[in-house]
């Protein structure tokens, strides 16, 4: 009966350890599908096999690691800033050079902390956020300044102009890189004072030579006279340059004792530019459209902005073709249409006018319930060139001229559109619109082909 016991008892002890190993078996299995590797060798013992899958799994480990250390040294090195911001905008990761540009202090790899915390940036915060909603890269540029917790490097505390361009990643992740502009800013201004300090030097030998010109061309016998008017063309030529140059480079530097504001009507001003310059457009036959929804009040500088319109109104008579017409369209803006692009149809009345007239539209009591005016002005000639709209704002810049055949001037005298001039004309107006706390877009009309300049300037606040 003992030895009955015990063959049973021996009997369920080794099933119930097969059934284990049968268990056991099917664990490792199923274990064994969920690894990623070579589903072939089923000959070969299954812990076997698992070994040989978690010395893969640990290999593969190791390679990744390796590769993310090899892309953070080259992040490390790279000259420009790199950030990793996760879904709940904290950093997770950035680079010595974007330590350095953002003065981020305090944080280390591991430990979570907002951005918004580590960089006192709302520009930069924006832009992770901007990002994540669009998905899709964006680009921001703005005036970075440092945030210092001592007074001694408050006051010596400088400003940076970055640049920064962020991508989505996974898990709404988003990286970005910054550059640090500020030595094309330093390089682009010590340029542009070195060229103003030779345009003052330059504007005493030019009135010598000017001079010197009138009283030889007295003494010259007719023949020879017309070399001495060509050289006194030159001359005046590059004197209006050097004068504006520094222009230019006053009201760049200090707009607000260059500027008179006072409040003036925006139409009597627009129509009074045009006046001036009618007798130009009566020789084309070219007609000037004015249209603005009712009358508006501006505090502005009369002088600079009159000039302006003289300088704008000037290059649409030029590049118009006979009988065509020049259209200004004006419109008042609320706050929540300030970044609003204007409509390709026109707001004026169909009426026509005689060549070289105006015509007018709007009359109406002045209301303060907009805070930006946009001025868009419209012509029908040959437009901007493509590869010349991200340029014609700069300074002496003068575009590709093989296209220009409609005068007999030297080509280095042509500007963008086609025409002569210092190549510093639109640049002035840029600078005088942005002194008005205002900007201005230059495009081409998708109706007339023309040039479209698109000017927005503040409300007169009565």
């Amino acid at each position: 009966m003992t030895i009955l016991a015990f063959l049973i008892g021996l009997a369920l002890g080794i099933g119930f350890w097969l059934w284990q190993q049968r268990q056991w078996q099917r664990q490792l299995q199923k274990i064994l599908a969920l690894l990623p590797g070579d589903q072939g060798m089923v000959s070969m013992p299954i812990t076997i096999h698992l070994q040989r899958r978690f010395t893969q799994l640990i290999r593969q480990n190791q390679a990744q690691e390796l590769e993310l250390q090899i892309k953070q040294q080259l992040l490390q090195e790279m000259p420009l800033g790199y950030l990793l911001v996760d879904a709940e905008h904290q950093l997770l990761w950035c680079n010595q050079q974007a330590r350095q540009l953002l003065n981020i202090q305090g944080w280390e790899h591991g430990k979570m902390r907002l951005l918004l915390e580590v960089v006192r940036s709302y520009e930069l915060d924006r832009l992770v956020e901007q990002t994540r909603l669009k998905q899709q890269p964006c680009h921001r540029e703005w005036i970075f300044y440092p945030a210092y917790s001592e007074g001694v490097a408050i006051a010596t505390r400088q400003s940076l102009s970055l640049k920064a361009s962020s991508w989505p990643v996974d898990k709404e992740q988003v990286a970005i890189f910054i550059e640090n502009q500020q030595p094309v800013v330093e390089v682009t201004k010590a340029r542009n004072r070195w060229v103003s300090d030779l345009a003052h030097e330059l504007r005493t030998p030019l009135t010598s030579i000017r001079l010197v010109l009138e009283a030889l061309q007295e003494r010259l016998e007719p023949t020879s006279k017309q070399w001495c008017e060509r050289m006194l063309l030159e001359t005046d030529r590059l004197a209006n340059l050097v004068a504006e140059w520094l222009e230019l480079t006053q009201i760049e530097q200090d707009p607000s004792n260059v500027l008179r504001y006072k409040n003036i009507a925006l139409g009597s001003l627009i129509k009074s530019a045009w006046q001036t310059l009618e007798p130009l457009a009566y020789t084309k036959q070219l007609s000037f459209a004015y249209c603005e929804p009712e009358i508006i009040w501006i505090n502005a500088d009369e002088t600079r902005l009159t000039q302006v319109f003289l300088n704008l109104f000037d290059n649409s008579i030029k590049h118009s073709p006979p009988c065509s017409e020049i259209r200004v369209e004006v419109t008042q803006l609320l706050k929540d249409n300030l970044k609003s692009l204007p409509t390709a149809e026109s707001k004026n009345q169909d009426n026509s006018t005689s060549s070289g007239e105006a015509k007018y539209c709007g009359d109406k009591k002045i209301t303060n319930n907009y805070a930006s005016i946009q001025i868009d002005i419209i012509d029908s000639g040959d437009g901007f060139r493509r590869s010349d709209l991200p340029h014609v704002f700069e300074r002496l810049y003068r575009g590709d001229t093989s296209r220009q055949q409609q005068n007999n001037l030297p080509k280095e005298l042509k500007t963008a559109r086609g025409s002569s001039g210092s190549g510093l004309g639109l640049s002035i107006v840029q600078q005088i619109i942005q002194a008005h706390n205002g900007g201005i877009i230059a495009r081409n009309h998708p109706q007339t082909g023309g040039a479209w300049l698109q000017i927005k300037l503040p409300c007169c606040k009565n």
